[in-house]
């Protein structure tokens, strides 16, 4: 029988009253600048006098030589420049009561390789020398400091305002207690962790357990990985204390090699992580570390050729410090990747972190709650008297866990057939619906007709496309009869049609191959690899260039086959990624872009095909529904879920989500891009599930901007996402350029920001005259939009420009969504109420107490995907199943994916409870809004939100043609600066050593 879990207990701790305080004493080093002017002036020597002075000493690579060689020395932050107060701000923290990590003997001469590094040229020797004797003369000294670790100020809205230091002190304090109790026990063995180093990129304090071996069967090896336990610091809006987020997880190693080098995989373009652990002090006279040390393998460089050379080498640090007489050797690179295993037993002198770029790995990721809470039930015997456990959540009892209209939780053997065509009939209303708005054509009888596209290339994938259509929408017959000589006869404007009739629409499907035929006979296949030049560098001109050729062979194509005006969808077959020669060679984006042109919203389905680790002769059917489903969805055709909820919620509420929409320029187009998106979601008569889905384009209306039917929205992002050169000053006659002059990420920052608001007044001024519910996330608007963020936001007042913060207007509220992204929200599981194991709730959770009043959880269910994950899985030690054939048997899950549902914070940051409205019941209807009836699982936002954010398909920045270059060393910048996010209370996204395909993919379900 399912368990009813009551309530939800959350992995975080809370300081036990506003007052409390505790404080530590360390030893501490301030930054560079600090020490003498002469440093400062070192760093600005030579620099144009028109630029922007530096105003801080560059300290990143002096910071990675630390977490290499000094571990236990904790890198800060620099606070922005407007927080900075009169006290000289510290930037290298110790503990009182360890020994002297960097003494003067060893101090001295790191620093003078370090600024050598800095100014290396020939003509600034003698100003070296200078700043080197007066740091000699006048060498930086620890001092000693006293720091409050859980006191901390409040901001104007009643939010906690912890200051900079307690992000990497508090944090490195708990650690340190957990490490106190000793080995975490578990059945055969125990987990012995070590802390890792943290620098001013790092989020909180980081354990890791030894490395533990994983055989999964005879003939695989032997696979290691490791448990991973990080503190980290967190704010709630309105909530005056901080808390600090337990957070559970697998790191796993990779020891695999590759029978052509002989070497680990690993994956070019990016560093790769490793984990040492040296048995004697590698800097002589430094204190040997209970920490690990990390290090980065980088691809070799060749001055004399200026380019990459074959192999790999640890960079940073081991370049530094190339000429220094080391205590221990420092490894070789080589070595570890050659045997990565055998540095793994040898008591974990080295591991490689494991990404998925180097392939499989038979230890999944990911722990499941059961596990979790007895880690963290273990863990909390190092909870000091000043701090207390978060209180419980219970669930809301306003509504049921989902929507009115949403698919029942079982349905009889008898009742399925009938459940199934109800079903049926609500997806063919909601696509009669959309297609109706988009001014589709209509028959004689005034049905709407859905004309779509399939540009296919297999005839399994073709068949099994076209009965996916059929099964999802419940439609009768194979549409029409054709032989293989008519599917290879069609051309644009000549293509196979099926067709079939349903009460509430026509559906047509126009099958094509996407082939341009030549003059000679022969066909040049728009879904094959672009056309990049032999033995050319693949600059991003050259890419660029490739996609532009590719995308106006695709718009002319399929514009032969265009009837009427309204938007359409086109299905396109085509090969993995992996199947193509590069990332560069993929025509996806050439292909949406040539579409859109053309007036089609595009989605792909992978060619069915079976090579190792992967086949989709099995999921073709399944992906084919998928397929379809998603290209309805950018149709606007989607059933509302309706909430049916009685009180707090105004009648007629719309919904409006708006998404920042960001790529930089390492991304695989290599082009930078920054565009805002917003989505209107108007549910119709009630009862109906239907919605009308509308996006904001800017453009419309003469430039006033308006709401336009979604696929239209989507096909003008792909113009709004082409990226124009920033126009550099005007200069006199005669005038040139500075060298290397760069606009700095503050400007850029403003820039968006400036530029988002006016966007945001624009579409809030479109919302008046209807209640409607403002969504938005607050990790991906907050850097643009700052109102969001914790240390800002107020009850019931909005800014969204430079005035002051005023009265939310009397038609809007607003709804900041929170996900475990970075982990900003704890984990969770929910409280067994009998003698079991903790597991997995669902529903709307309310903190005990009812907390700030404005902060709500939710949860949704396990999807099908995760199935044969139990809640009770061990990735430690074997288990008795509880049922099934093989009941009582033992098992271990360390080879199964580890899957609990993210805790989606949902934070009503303004209302009018004066006019009737709850919270609490406002946070119910967004939570609702996950669950949409047609989707097969929960979404991990809510509807509206996750509709703009798919816009990011569509921002695919090329360059507008005939534009010249753009000037050198230009670029956008999207993201804050990592040293003021940190100080302003923002969590930054941990660095992905591993999982990234895998959190990609699980994103969609909350994971």
């Amino acid at each position: 029988m399912p368990v009813n879990y009551r309530t939800v207990r959350t992995a975080a701790w809370l300081p036990a009253g506003p007052r409390t305080t505790l404080t530590a004493r360390y030893r501490a080093l301030p930054f560079p600048e600090q020490w003498r002017d002469a440093v400062l002036a070192l760093c600005n020597a030579g620099r144009d006098p028109q630029a922007e002075p530096y105003r801080t000493v560059p300290t990143r690579r002096l910071e990675q030589v630390l977490q290499a060689f000094a571990p236990d020395v904790l890198v800060l932050p620099r606070p922005p420049f407007h927080e900075r107060g009169e006290e000289p701000e510290r930037w290298l923290y110790v503990a009182e009561d360890a020994p002297d990590p960097l003494p003067p003997h060893v101090l001295t001469p790191l620093l003078n390789r370090w600024l050598r590094e800095l100014r290396p040229e020939p003509e600034h020797r003698a100003l070296l020398k200078d700043v080197r004797a007066q740091l000699a003369e006048h060498p930086p000294e620890w001092e000693p400091v006293e720091r409050e670790l859980l006191a901390c100020g409040s901001t104007r809205g009643g939010t906690a305002a912890p200051t900079a230091h307690q992000f990497t002190l508090t944090t490195d304090w708990l650690a340190r207690r957990v490490l106190a109790l000793g080995p975490y026990p578990y059945e055969g063995g125990q987990l012995r962790f070590r802390a890792m180093p943290r620098g001013p990129r790092d989020q909180g304090a980081e354990l890791v357990s030894q490395p533990l071996p994983y055989e999964p069967s005879p003939g695989k090896g032997t696979w290691w990985f490791s448990v991973v336990l990080n503190i980290t610091l967190h704010t709630v809006p309105f909530d005056p204390l901080p808390r600090f987020h337990l957070h559970w997880s697998i790191r796993r190693w990779a020891t695999r090699t590759s029978p052509v080098t002989g070497r680990v995989r690993l994956p070019y373009g990016s560093r790769t992580t490793v984990l040492l652990r040296p048995q004697v002090p590698v800097l002589p006279g430094v204190p040997l570390s209970e920490r690990y040390a990390v290090a980065q393998l980088e691809r070799r460089w060749d001055k004399e050729r200026n380019e990459f050379a074959d192999g790999w080498a640890f960079g940073g640090p081991a370049r530094l410090l190339q000429d220094v007489s080391l205590g221990e050797p420092f490894p070789d690179a080589d070595a570890i990747l050659r045997d990565p295993e055998e540095w793994l037993r040898r008591d974990a002198r080295a591991g490689i972190v494991y990404r998925t770029a180097m392939g499989g790995h038979e230890v999944k990721a990911g722990l499941m709650p059961n596990q979790c809470s007895e880690l963290t039930a273990w863990a909390q015997a190092a909870l000091p008297a000043e701090l207390r456990t978060a209180p419980d959540l219970t669930h809301t009892t306003l509504a049921a866990a989902k929507p009115l209209n949403g698919p029942p939780s079982s349905v009889p053997k008898a009742a399925r057939e009938e459940e199934e065509t109800r079903r049926c009939a609500e997806r063919r209303a909601a696509v009669a619906f959309a297609v109706g708005e988009l001014g589709a054509t209509r028959t004689e009888d005034g049905r709407p007709v859905l004309e779509a596209r399939l540009l296919w290339q297999t005839a399994e994938m073709r068949d099994a496309a076209l009965g996916a259509l059929a099964t999802r929408l419940g439609l009768k017959g194979d549409g029409g009869s054709f032989t293989e000589q008519d599917y290879d006869a069609a051309d644009p404007g000549r293509p196979v049609v099926h067709e079939w009739q349903a009460p509430e629409l026509t559906v047509r499907v126009r099958c094509l191959r996407p082939v341009v035929r030549q003059d000679d006979g022969t066909g040049r296949a728009l879904t094959a690899g672009l056309g990049l030049p032999e033995g050319v560098r693949r600059t991003r001109e050259v890419v660029t260039a490739a996609v532009g050729e590719r995308r106006a062979e695709t718009a002319a194509w399929l514009t032969g086959d265009r009837t009427g005006g309204a938007p359409a969808l086109a299905l396109v077959e085509i090969d993995r990624p992996a199947d193509f020669a590069s990332r560069d060679h993929d025509p996806k984006f050439a292909l949406r872009l040539g579409c859109a042109d053309a007036g089609f919203v595009t989605q792909f389905v992978a060619l069915p095909k079976k090579t190792k680790g992967y086949n989709s002769l099995g999921s073709m059917d399944h992906r084919a529904l998928m397929a379809w489903d998603d290209g309805l969805r950018q149709l606007g055709a989607r059933v509302h879920p309706e909430h049916g909820i009685e009180q707090g919620v105004p009648q007629g509420m719309r919904y409006a989500a708006v998404w920042m929409v960001r790529k930089n320029h390492t991304a695989r187009n290599r082009w930078a891009a920054d565009v805002p998106v917003a989505v209107l979601v108007t549910p119709q008569a009630a009862g109906s599930g239907l919605a009308r889905v509308q996006g904001w384009d800017p453009y419309a209306d003469d430039g006033a901007g308006a709401w336009v039917p979604y696929p239209v929205m989507l096909l003008r992002l792909t113009h709004l996402a082409e990226v124009r050169p920033s126009v550099p000053a005007p200069r006199t006659e005669g005038e040139t350029a500075p060298a290397g002059r760069r606009r700095s990420w503050r400007a850029d920052r403003e820039e968006q920001r400036r530029t988002a608001e006016e966007w945001l007044q624009k579409v809030r001024a479109s919302l008046r005259r209807r209640p409607t519910m403002l969504l938005v996330d607050a990790q991906n608007a907050r850097s643009h939009w700052t109102w969001l963020q914790d240390g800002r936001t107020e009850r019931d007042r909005i800014r969204d420009g430079h005035a002051e913060p005023r009265r939310l207007a009397p038609d809007l509220r607003l709804v900041r969504v929170r996900t475990g992204k970075g982990r900003e929200t704890a984990q969770w599981w929910g409280v067994n109420p009998k003698d079991g194991p903790n597991g997995i709730a669902s529903h709307l959770w309310i903190p005990e107490g009812d907390g700030t009043g404005r902060v709500f959880y939710s949860t949704t269910p396990k999807p099908v995907q995760f199935s044969t994950s139990a809640v009770e899985a061990d990735k430690l030690a074997p288990r008795p199943l509880r049922r099934g054939k093989r009941k009582g048997e033992l098992t271990i899950d360390t080879g199964t994916v580890g899957w609990t549902p993210a805790l989606v914070e949902l934070a009503v940051l303004g209302c009018h409870a004066d006019d009737g409205d709850d919270p609490q019941a406002l946070a119910l209807a967004a939570h609702l809004l996950r669950q949409p009836p047609d989707y097969p699982q929960a979404l991990a936002l809510p509807l509206p939100l996750h509709l703009a954010g798919l816009g990011q398909q569509y921002v695919l920045p090329t360059r507008p043609e005939g534009e010249a270059d753009p000037v050198d060393g230009v670029e956008a910048v999207a993201d804050p600066d990592p040293a003021t996010t940190a100080a302003a209370g923002l969590a930054l996204e941990p660095e992905q050593t591993e999982c990234a395909d895998e959190q990609e993919q699980l994103a969609l379900f909350g994971v």
